[in-house]
């Protein structure tokens, strides 16, 4: 291929609801200000999928990504009446996405918690999260008793462990902290850390430091000594806890970009919610859904253009001090996109 000659990456674009449309408006600027190689295909999803054919997770979405293999998405509301299930555990059980990839980095540096560099794997798929519940009538009552069952398979801890290892071995990361509750939940999480266990005696002894703790000790030493941790692999439903925590450590879900990772394919995100209170004022914060095109940017072997993100980011933020209101500033979703702009075309 002639060096000229550009290569470009399909991608699914889903701008989501509420601010959704603004901060993925702000994040293609910034994109298309670093000559980011990808080619979008707009799609809607969520309450927007909903409004437009009556379905939060279209059927264009899904072939769409399914043509793509990779998708950058906004925030998407779950409509509370309907009986509709979440969009994003539904993309996540289409497409096998087994692996949640959370990284929590310090931008900003002098708040309470400094020099934090943590990435928490979640399972993504199995656990508690599977959504195999049901109610029990008694005397009339129609929700007297309520069940769910969790079940994590040997197939699905061995992948996200393995993901997990090899993830932090290419990123010459020291130690790999594996997150459970078997002292009690001895067999759904027990398969867990027993998995996670075997794993590093057979592959990864001697090459990566290996520690296991139960999920409410972790909780705690978070908010104690973050610093101890390096990369945390766990099970579902701690894994959504515990990186809503880390992200607390670095200024909240504003700056807590995501991904969702399968064999087949990948979606980034913000992970923070729609924020319909402050839609369409023009304050809304669009860093997480650009460190998410960021980590995007990485997974297409491209994380030159990942880095120049990250560093217009943080230039912009300590350099120029242009900051949105939620980190304590005054600019404007625009305002601030036009100062990463600028700093890029430098």
């Amino acid at each position: 291929m002639p060096a000229t000659q550009k290569v470009i990456i399909p991608a699914t674009l889903i701008p989501g609801d509420g601010v959704g449309p603004e901060i993925t408006e702000a994040t293609l600027a910034v994109l298309d200000a670093i000559g980011a190689p990808f080619v979008w295909d707009r799609q809607v999803a969520g309450l927007g999928g909903v409004v437009a054919c009556g379905d939060p997770l279209p059927p264009a979405c899904v072939e769409s990504i399914r043509h793509t293999r990779l998708a950058l998405k906004g925030p998407l509301e779950t409509p509370v009446a309907g009986g509709y299930r979440s969009s994003n555990v539904r993309l996540r059980e289409e497409f096998k996405l087994y692996a949640n990839l959370r990284p929590g980095k310090t931008i900003i540096p002098g708040g309470r918690y400094d020099n934090i560099d943590l990435v928490l794997v979640r399972e993504n798929n199995e656990g508690l999260y599977m959504g195999y519940e049901h109610f029990i009538p008694i005397d009339g009552d129609p929700h007297a008793v309520g069940m769910s069952t969790g079940v994590n398979t040997r197939q699905g801890c061995r992948r996200i462990c393995r993901f997990a290892f090899e993830y932090a071995l290419r990123l010459g990361r020291k130690k790999v902290t594996v997150v459970h509750k078997a002292n009690i939940m001895k067999a759904l999480t027990g398969i867990f850390l027993e998995t996670a266990r075997e794993m590093y005696e057979a592959d990864y002894k001697g090459r990566i430091v290996f520690e296991e703790i139960i999920v409410d000790a972790c909780a705690m030493k978070l908010v104690m000594n973050p610093w101890q941790f390096d990369v945390l692999v766990t099970t579902n439903l701690f894994g959504d806890i515990l990186s809503d925590e880390i992200a607390g450590l670095v200024g909240g879900l504003g700056m807590a970009p995501g991904a969702n990772i399968g064999e087949d394919a990948a979606i980034f995100e913000a992970v923070h919610g729609s924020a319909p209170d402050i839609a369409g004022k023009g304050i809304a914060n669009p860093t997480a859904l650009l460190l998410a095109a960021a980590m995007m940017l990485d997974h297409v072997e491209r994380s030159d253009l990942g880095d120049r993100v990250r560093t217009a980011v943080d230039q912009v933020l300590n350099i120029d001090q242009v900051r949105t209101g939620d980190l304590g500033g005054w600019a404007s979703t625009k305002e601030y996109t036009a100062a990463l702009v600028k700093r890029l075309s430098a």
